[in-house]
């Protein structure tokens, strides 16, 4: 049975940190940085923060800069939320929309040789028939 207490706390994780990364001091952290998913265990000791910086250049500096923040981060995360723990933060650097591009790229070359074979096979048009 799906736990849909567990996917709203997700999400509000997401949320808040989403806000509270914005105002973090830290200048290994700056620019665009996107949360794209969290995964909290069930007894919510534990959460996993997959983060995505639009700067794919700084994505090491980016993780080590959140987690030398986990600590305040966390203490936020707890003053803003009511839940009885308040989960340990890891942060991993996530490429899921690099592979998400990727595989819109091969889906729209394998089109755009699907439309060329079909019309190197197709009869030219504009060629009047002898009858």
């Amino acid at each position: 049975m799906p736990s849909y207490r567990i996917d709203r706390i997700n999400e509000d994780i997401r949320k808040e940190l989403s806000q509270l990364i914005r105002n973090l001091k830290d200048p290994r952290v700056q620019g665009m940085i996107s949360i794209t998913r969290t995964e909290t265990s069930n007894d919510l000791r534990y959460c996993t923060v997959y983060v995505s910086p639009l700067d794919k250049r700084d994505v090491k500096e980016v993780i080590k800069g959140l987690k030398s923040a986990s600590g305040f981060l966390r203490r936020e995360l707890g003053r803003n939320m009511s839940l009885r723990y308040t989960p340990e933060l890891t942060f991993v650097a996530d490429d899921s929309i690099e592979r998400g591009s990727r595989i819109i790229q091969m889906i729209n070359d394998i089109s755009a040789q699907d439309a060329e074979k079909a019309a190197a096979s197709a009869p030219e048009e504009g060629t009047p028939d002898h009858d």
